[in-house]
């Protein structure tokens, strides 16, 4: 039996071997699954994708629609790269989505925004249903079909437009010129619309009850800053329309929610912060509340599940299924009722994503991937039967990828931490490798088990380069319990960066490591703590960064994420001014002597611009070799051309491989 398990173990290797390497084009020809959606009764999914369109310098945003007929077909469902979010209808008629596409009016040209769109799920054109000049931020279908709820922000009439055009010209009011949604529905057959309600808040989703009777909506601030938690809740409606009734309000920014079947209660995520006490930014979870009761009861699914929960999706008997994270894995659990257990389902190693299950069948669909295996779109009754329904990425299956193993260290305080060693295809297990730690952002995620193939996410690349790749789930990181994710405030980055030199030392000591070419890196928070560890040490013969922070106060005062800086530093910057110096890696800026390239977008509100080049001014100022990278139109996330991320990566691995021999 060992013989067998080493002669499979050696055909595999030989199998990878002879694979061509990855390129750096092919890397970045990998397609992003971002929504899947399987029909009320489980037979077909509309799958959305995100594809780098290289000549239009955008990404391409695609529906496509696969049917489980004889064999199965899969079908492009849309051509016009501009559509998303796709909904079905709940008869299985119609799938609705969002779209800037071109409309051929001439009058729609000039200033296109996101519209609701229908098409036929037996085949057909889509058409527009709704126009104007204001986004659709969120839509739902109602119950029976026939209608659809939107929501945007508060028109103004043409007269009162044209007359603050004139008074103001191009000047932004900052908080004067923002307002809340209006919420309206509209008859599919005649295009009649209809006003419902007004909210001072943003609609960030809206889904009618599946009796019918009532729609839900969940809100978010009208500038999506979290500066105040009281524009986080959800709220009833009545189907005819009237004064919305809030039913949930916690410390908490919500992120999804989803109707039980009985019509009562509401499954529900969130962000950040806490359903049940005090803001604080522990592991994502799942709940429901009761929007019939007076008191408008809340219930925490899976109380004892010790992982992060990171999507979900409601069973046709009202159970839940979601994708749970615990440790480098992340795998699908699933649980009947509130208080019942939360059981891991049968199914494969490696990262579960997009969840959706079938209304009315006991069917489900899925996202799944490995290291070695890219994400494509499963669909099957349950998880361990589930079969593969597209092929998107086939060529990173016709390539030699890396190979990844699980890594535990234990930190100065007797703590356990864990992170993903990525080695080259065909080197797993080698030693004595020059290194890059590749550090994640958040804090609130994690590296592990999945594919990963973007300008974030480059670690599979920089592998097939020869680099050995760690990835550490230092302090701070989900899927480790509460007490583990929490455990870097108000030491932001003091706390987590110790976990990290305590792994490269643990890596060092194995002989894993070359202690003469270790390197270093990260984006968001991860250039956060790049920053702060090449002021830590100067064992790191190559630093690249991106969109982190070297001090606090600015920072803070830019972010749009306030709420969040302010929980992690102990307060407001005048509440807590040790922590932000303390935490500050320029005011130990002196001491960096390792050649660092820099990256951000002109347009990052999230990590201010500006925090880039203050790092690049210092160590420019004290003769440290240092490049920086602007990429104009960008914000935080390099969505907007895809040029930008590969030209990134591309620089970020010649920086390395020039300046770290």
């Amino acid at each position: 039996m060992r013989r067998f398990a080493f002669l499979l173990c050696w055909a595999t290797l030989a199998a990878q071997t002879n694979k061509p390497l990855l390129t750096l084009d092919e890397f970045f020809d990998s397609v992003d699954i971002r929504n899947v959606r399987v029909s009320p009764d489980g037979h077909a999914v509309v799958i959305e994708t995100a594809r780098a369109d290289w000549e239009g310098n955008r990404f391409r945003s695609d529906l496509w629609l696969y049917r489980d007929e004889g064999s199965g077909s899969l079908a492009q469902l849309t051509q016009s790269g501009h559509d998303s979010n796709p909904e079905w209808s709940p008869d299985g008629r119609w799938i609705g989505f969002l779209s800037d596409r071109e409309s051929g009016e001439p009058s729609e040209k000039a200033e296109k925004t996101e519209q609701v769109y229908a098409i036929p799920a037996n085949g057909g054109e889509a058409f527009a249903v709704t126009r104007g000049d204001e986004k659709v931020h969120a839509f739902a279908w109602s119950a029976d079909s026939r209608q659809i709820y939107t929501a945007t922000r508060a028109p103004w009439s043409k007269e009162r437009q044209e007359t603050y055009k004139k008074e103001w010209k191009d000047v932004v009011e900052f908080r004067e010129s923002e307002r809340g949604d209006a919420i309206g529905r509209i008859e599919i057959a005649t295009r009649t619309v209809k006003p419902m309600a007004v909210t001072p808040w943003r609609v960030k989703q809206l889904e009618a009850s599946p009796d019918g009777r009532q729609l839900a909506f969940l809100t978010d601030s009208p500038a999506e800053r979290w500066e105040a938690l009281e524009a986080y809740g959800i709220y009833l409606l009545d189907a005819e329309g009237g004064q919305p009734r809030k039913v949930l309000q916690r410390q908490a920014i919500l992120d999804s929610m989803h109707w039980a079947p009985d019509s009562r209660h509401i499954f529900f995520s969130f962000l950040n912060g806490s359903v049940e006490g005090a803001y604080q930014d522990g592991q994502s979870r799942v709940y429901w509340v009761d929007a019939q009761g007076e008191a408008a009861p809340v219930t925490r699914w899976a109380a004892e599940f010790p992982g992060a929960i990171t999507s979900f999706a409601v069973t046709p008997a009202g159970g839940l299924l979601a994708s749970g994270r615990m440790g480098t894995e992340v795998q699908i659990y699933g649980a009947e009722r509130p208080a019942a257990d939360f059981r891991k389902q049968a199914g494969w190693p490696g990262s579960y994503e997009r969840i959706s299950a079938a209304a009315h069948a006991s069917r489900i669909a899925f996202v799944h991937s490995t290291l070695q295996h890219p994400a494509e779109v499963y669909l099957g009754d349950d998880v361990a039967h589930a079969r593969p329904i597209t092929s998107f990425n086939r060529m990173f299956a016709e390539r030699a990828m890396p190979e990844g193993r699980p890594y535990r260290w234990t930190a100065d305080d007797g703590v356990s931490v864990e992170g993903m060693l990525i080695y080259p295809p065909g080197k797993s297990g080698a030693r004595h490798m020059r290194m890059l730690t590749l550090i994640h952002g958040g804090p609130a995620d994690a590296d592990g088990n999945r594919f990963e193939a973007d300008w974030y996410q480059w670690g599979a690349l920089a592998a097939t380069q020869g680099w050995l790749v760690f990835e550490p789930n230092y302090r701070g990181s989900i899927g480790y319990g509460d007490q583990f994710a929490l455990g870097i405030v108000p030491n932001i980055v003091s706390k987590p960066g110790r976990d990290i030199l305590e792994g490269v030392d643990a890596l060092v000591k194995d002989g894993i490591a070359d202690p003469d070419h270790l390197t270093i890196g990260g984006y968001s928070y991860g250039g956060y703590m790049t920053n702060w560890l090449i002021t830590q040490t100067t064992r790191f013969k190559a630093a690249v960064t991106g969109a982190g922070a070297v001090e606090h106060v600015a920072n803070w005062g830019n972010d749009d994420t306030t709420l969040d800086d302010a929980y992690f530093l102990g307060g407001q910057p005048w509440e807590a001014m040790r922590n932000y110096n303390d935490e500050a890696a320029i005011w130990q800026i002196q001491k960096v002597k390792t050649p660092t390239h820099i990256v951000g977008g002109a347009e990052d509100i999230r990590v201010y611009v500006g925090e880039n080049y203050l790092l690049e001014r210092a160590l420019h100022a004290q003769g440290v070799p240092v490049k920086l990278l602007i990429f104009p139109g960008e914000g935080h996330e390099l969505d907007k051309n895809p040029w930008h991320g590969k030209i990134k990566v591309r620089e970020e691995l010649k920086w390395l491989a020039r300046v770290a021999q």
